[in-house]
């Protein structure tokens, strides 16, 4: 590390500091204050507030509820670097008992998107004030509708990855301790889709099923079949998980179902797989419904791709790691999370890495996201705040010499 690497990284740490007791206030405001997916109207106005008093340009309403800030460097103000962080909350009622806790029944940051956002303000607040020292432009997204995943294309198609050649992103992680950050090559989340099954069949007495055609027995077929077969017919070292979480169907105990919906998600790590899903299920479903008489309806809509970090954008986000917590604070991950992240869209339009935020608290219960429960340790915005300042110095630092 230069002297003047070793400088800015002092300024960093230092303007972090000073205004972490802020920060914490910011975060807890957020938290108290949580609005669901697209209806983020307050903490949007929030935002936008926190960015002005920062100086940076702002943008509101941009995909529905979002806000950009950008911040110009002192380089060539045609090309970006995105930051992203993400603000909706999620339909849980808290049991936290926090005194912070949320003041909206039934709606939580359950998944630290609070975290999140706190992050992406205090990396403005502190760029903001190295401004003359950036050498090149950021430009920072406040997503809507991450928990939906669909603020990400509300935010592309209002065009704030015009001109831009990287982006960053990071998620909170209850199981990795506050003060260290988790980092992945290539794949970190999965791809998610969503699966929409009609089985019909023909209606008939309970006491005489060979005189129908038995939607719901035929529908329990066809997920057993599903099942049993992706352990057959894929390749065990790239997973596949399909989950039907809705059953409806029937109208009386007594009376054959004609008509059966299965609603799931489908989630995959591997393009070739990927791409091979939707076809791959419905010759299931056709095989399983003709042998028994029925027919089906299926709706496969495409949700999201998986989060693959580019390599060098995730070795510069780790080596910033390195040099301004130690090689203690950097965790491997060994392997991907089968849970889904919009950020894996804007991956569509520029290279990109997205790291994990270590928010356990040793010696007590760390519950998981999602959950009623979910706490964070706030030291974890210290080393959010500061590894992304820091990446985005180097970022431009590197692109520069």
């Amino acid at each position: 590390m230069s002297k003047h690497q070793n400088s800015i990284l002092t300024e960093i740490k230092d303007l972090t500091n000073s205004l972490y007791p802020r920060l914490v206030e910011i975060r807890r405001h957020i938290h108290a204050h949580p609005e669901l997916s697209g209806q983020e109207y307050q903490t949007s106005a929030y935002i936008a507030g926190v960015l002005s008093s920062c100086g940076l340009h702002i943008q509101e309403a941009v995909g529905k509820t979002g806000v950009v800030g950008e911040l110009k460097g002192t380089g060539n103000h045609h090309q970006w670097l995105a930051i992203r962080t993400d603000m909706d909350a999620l339909p849980i009622q808290e049991l936290t008992n926090l005194e912070y806790a949320s003041r909206h029944p039934g709606v939580m940051h359950a998944c630290g998107h609070d975290v999140h956002t706190t992050v992406g303000l205090g990396t403005a607040m502190v760029l903001s004030r190295l401004q003359d020292s950036l050498p090149g432009a950021v430009r920072f997204l406040f997503q809507p509708a991450e928990e939906i995943a669909r603020g990400s294309t509300w935010m592309v198609e209002d065009g704030v990855m015009n001109d831009v050649i990287s982006i960053f992103g990071l998620h909170v992680f209850p199981t990795i301790t506050a003060g260290c950050i988790g980092i992945r090559v290539g794949a970190l989340t999965a791809a998610a889709d969503d699966l929409e099954l009609t089985i019909l069949g023909e209606s008939g007495h309970g006491a005489r099923p060979h005189e129908a055609i038995d939607a719901i027995w035929i529908a329990a077929q066809v997920i057993t079949t599903l099942q049993q077969a992706i352990s057959r017919t894929h390749n065990p070292l790239r997973p596949v998980v399909l989950t039907i979480g809705q059953i409806t169907g029937g109208r009386a105990s007594n009376v054959i179902a004609d008509q059966v919906k299965l609603l799931g998600t489908v989630r995959s790590l591997h393009q070739s797989t990927y791409e091979t899903l939707p076809a791959w299920i419905e010759n299931i479903v056709a095989n399983v419904c003709q042998t028994y008489g029925a027919k089906y309806q299926m709706n496969y809509r495409r949700g999201v791709p998986s989060v693959q970090n580019d390599p060098a954008l995730t070795q510069l986000i780790e080596a910033s790691v390195r040099e301004a917590w130690g090689n203690e604070s950097v965790e491997i991950l060994p392997e991907p999370s089968l849970g889904a992240e919009d950020f894996s869209v804007y991956l569509n339009y520029a290279p990109g890495a997205m790291f994990r935020l270590g928010i356990g608290q040793p010696d007590q219960p760390n519950y998981p996201l999602h959950h009623p429960k979910f706490q964070v340790d706030e030291s974890a915005i210290k080393t959010g705040v500061v590894t992304l300042a820091y990446s985005a110095y180097q970022f431009w630092q590197k692109r520069c010499q």
